[in-house]
């Protein structure tokens, strides 16, 4: 089996890919604003928030934790979601500076 073509391409692109992936479901967005509203953990109530189905909740989650962007602690028989602030500074600052880029003042098309 060949390379995945994710190795073609330096760390620095997959993992601005990865971030920007994870900003392209409104589920996601949904949770990430939820959860930076409370300023706090979530435990289970983002069903009735976000108005999907749990394991469709469930599944955003994964992908949000995945990243590193939310972390989550088990708490009895719930487990716990908030944001993960050291990964989404990181994330903050990838995504500047790539999104920062200025465009040369040229002629070219």
């Amino acid at each position: 089996m060949g390379l995945a073509k994710t190795d073609m391409f330096t760390d620095e692109q997959n993992e601005i890919s990865l971030f920007a992936k994870v900003f392209g479901h409104p589920a996601r967005v949904a949770i990430l604003q939820h959860l930076f509203k409370i300023n706090s953990c979530v435990c289970g109530d983002l069903v009735s928030e976000i108005g999907l189905a749990q394991p469709t909740i469930s599944q955003h989650l994964k992908e949000l934790k995945h990243l590193g962007l939310i972390k989550g602690n088990v708490e009895g028989t719930s487990v716990c979601y908030c944001i993960n602030t050291e990964n989404w500074s990181k994330m903050k600052d990838v995504m500047h500076q790539f999104l920062n880029q200025d465009i040369p003042k040229a002629d070219c098309c």
